[in-house]
């Protein structure tokens, strides 16, 4: 194998373990828009944001080490930032604010 097999085999399971992260941060996201008309909760706000912090770290790590390129990272978590602003104007809009 030579090192740019390897590279090119990190930057895939770089990629693939964050879309992962990044698929969980969506399924919480998308179980809060189902209960969004049965409850809601501010600590599953918290969660998320620790989360949305923590997964947008993880890119900047891989974005860093070489292992993602950095348009990649940002379209990471660009999506997820949006799902999220959906889900927090529809918090509001529930909330009357």
């Amino acid at each position: 194998m030579t090192s740019s097999d390897l590279q090119d085999q990190l930057n895939m399971k770089a990629i693939s373990l964050l879309q992962e992260d990044a698929d969980k941060i969506q399924k919480l996201i998308e179980v809060q828009m189902e209960n969004l008309a049965t409850r809601y909760c501010p600590l599953y706000e918290e969660v998320l944001d620790t989360q949305m912090y923590g997964f947008s770290k993880e890119v900047d790590f891989a974005v860093r080490a070489g292992l993602l390129p950095e348009g990649a990272g940002k379209q990471l978590v660009s999506a997820l930032e949006r799902n999220l602003a959906i889900l927090y104007e529809a918090l509001n809009k529930k909330n009357g604010q």
